[in-house]
């Protein structure tokens, strides 16, 4: 493929009907008016095809593409010299406290007295000039409802001499389950997620394995003095990243290890 650059001097309309011929339609929205061609010391290049060598160059000189783009504005390529906002997009700032011709001129609309033209943050959200604001107002509703969330429950309590008068047998397992299954606890709401917790009012003779997230310091003297085995069931894991979790494991195996060797230490000196 061979290409041929030529220098063309055809009169303007003919450079006009070859050069929109081939360019594309763009989503300009500006002021075409406003466009003007720009003087360059650059030839505008262009492709077209010749018969035998394929495809060629044409390049054309300034004169002629400035009368181009006198001659239909509404083909100007794009450029960084033409390019502008809408008209009317972009407005001058405000100037205020610029004297009374500007709009805007001694107290800048914020008056001349009063606390809300002093300089400053001005007043909080929700002040009514010292009068009882609307949020103290309201009435409000106690305890879990008026948003305590530290009153919500976090176990499912259950006493010792609750499961003492519920007939449970020696040997006999103790968890939520069986508890629900001999109707002593029946949660519903949200209650149906909440892990047993066993407290220590009361008193329970008899051998009994305990499967439970929690107990009490009063419940676990009692029930390791009767002789019971108590299993605190693990809660559910906090979700950490990655990372985190590689620290603490290094952690653990450096305490662990520091640990063996004090007491190896020990067994020593003994």
């Amino acid at each position: 493929m061979a290409a041929l650059i030529s220098v063309s001097s055809s009169p303007p309309a003919a450079i006009a009907s070859r050069k929109f011929s081939l360019s594309l339609a763009t989503p300009f929205k500006g002021n075409l008016a406003n466009l003007k061609a720009k003087s360059c010391g650059f030839g505008v290049i262009s492709f077209h095809a010749k018969s035998n060598l394929g495809r060629g160059l044409v390049v054309r000189s300034q004169a002629s593409t400035s009368a181009v783009v006198d001659s239909a504005a509404a083909g100007v390529r794009f450029r960084l010299d033409n390019l502008g906002p809408q008209p009317g997009s972009r407005k001058n700032r405000k100037r205020k406290g610029r004297g009374h011709a500007a709009g805007q001129g001694g107290s800048c609309g914020f008056g001349m007295r009063g606390q809300k033209s002093r300089s400053g943050p001005g007043v909080r959200k929700g002040f009514e000039g010292g009068q009882m604001p609307l949020y103290r107002r309201l009435p409000k509703l106690r305890g879990i409802a008026g948003g305590m969330k530290a009153g919500l429950p976090k176990y499912v309590p259950v006493n010792l001499k609750d499961i003492g008068a519920a007939g449970f047998e020696e040997g006999e397992e103790v968890s939520l389950v069986t508890l629900k299954e001999r109707g002593l606890i029946n949660p519903s709401g949200r209650e149906r997620k909440l892990p047993l917790k066993i407290l220590g009012d009361g008193d329970l003779n008899i051998k009994l394995n305990f499967k439970a997230r929690a107990f009490s310091t009063a419940a676990k003297e009692k029930l390791e003095a009767a002789g019971s085995t108590l299993t605190e069931l693990p809660g559910r894991k906090k979700w950490m990243k990655p990372s985190v979790l590689k620290n603490l494991a290094r952690a653990e195996e450096y305490f662990a290890k520091k640990k063996a060797a004090a007491a190896a230490a020990e067994s020593k000196s003994a």
